[in-house]
């Protein structure tokens, strides 16, 4: 049995989860998302807890069972919660701002990076230099903080460019002084 497929799903107070065979959709304080399941696996709701199920011992099944579960838990967490991602920009000269709905970017290129989020992302800064992504879908989110890392990915020599916040880059020594 899947450890993380057997879990149930606590539904907060605020959330409502409305299941109609494979499609599952949940409304919350943040707003609202759906989703279609695999046929491999079912969903009840039972009270407060939804659980998710699978048909049968097929390898196919066992695959989707944890996948189908975190789903939706990440569904129910984003119309509850939200989700966020920070980025941190380093580099002399290396600067955001938001114009509108759009990240404008300056981060060493001859012409400024414009990025449009899509729908149901909102982009913010902090400082000039600290990025946040957030938004209901986790998927979405972490899609939309990974292309704007891509743009300037932090180089292992001076540590200069877009990094996610809290993470570790291996720097790297450098050519030897000439003798």
């Amino acid at each position: 049995m899947s450890r993380i497929g057997k879990r149930p799903i606590d539904i907060p107070s605020k959330v409502t989860v409305k299941i109609d065979g494979q499609h599952v959709a949940v409304k919350g304080p943040k707003g609202e998302l759906d989703l279609v399941l695999p046929e491999q696996v079912t969903v009840e709701q039972e009270g407060e807890r939804v659980q998710v199920s699978r048909r049968n011992e097929s390898r196919v099944a066992r695959q989707r069972h944890g996948l189908s579960r975190t789903l939706v838990a990440n569904m129910v967490e984003g119309v509850s919660r939200g989700f966020e991602k920070r980025l941190e920009i380093q580099g002399v000269g290396y600067r955001a701002r938001v114009q509108g709905r759009n990240l404008i970017l300056s981060v060493g290129y001859s012409k400024e990076v414009e990025i449009v989020p899509p729908d149901g992302v909102q982009l913010a800064v902090e400082n000039n230099t600290n990025v946040i992504v957030s938004g209901i879908n986790k998927e979405i989110v972490g899609n939309t903080a990974a292309k704007i890392r891509a743009i300037r990915p932090p180089e292992p020599y001076k540590g200069k460019g877009i990094r996610y916040a809290g993470e570790k880059i291996r720097r790297k020594a450098g050519k030897a002084g000439k003798k």
